[in-house]
């Protein structure tokens, strides 16, 4: 399963993606989509919104590192991304 190359490894224990929005509400509209994502595969993320930017992490906590589920978040965030 590939990724977005935007996906940066942060010490081989978390995916980290910073998104650019215009403004402050379609940032907010992005996490609202994601936390739909969130649900449908039971994988939460870490999201920290301010004006025109979302920073999303995502690590597997029963593991404290990367697993599959992770990459699954990942490719499904960058779909939803590409769906618009």
């Amino acid at each position: 399963m590939s990724i977005d190359k935007e996906w940066n490894l942060i010490e081989q224990h978390h995916y980290q993606r910073t998104f650019k929005f215009p403004d402050f509400l379609t940032a907010l509209d992005f996490v609202n989509r994601a936390s739909n994502v969130c649900e449908e595969i039971d994988h939460h993320a870490e999201f920290v919104l301010s004006w025109g930017e979302v920073v999303v992490r995502v690590w597997s906590h029963d593991v404290d590192g990367i697993s599959s589920r992770d990459l699954l978040f990942c490719n499904s965030i960058d779909k939803m991304i590409e769906q618009g």
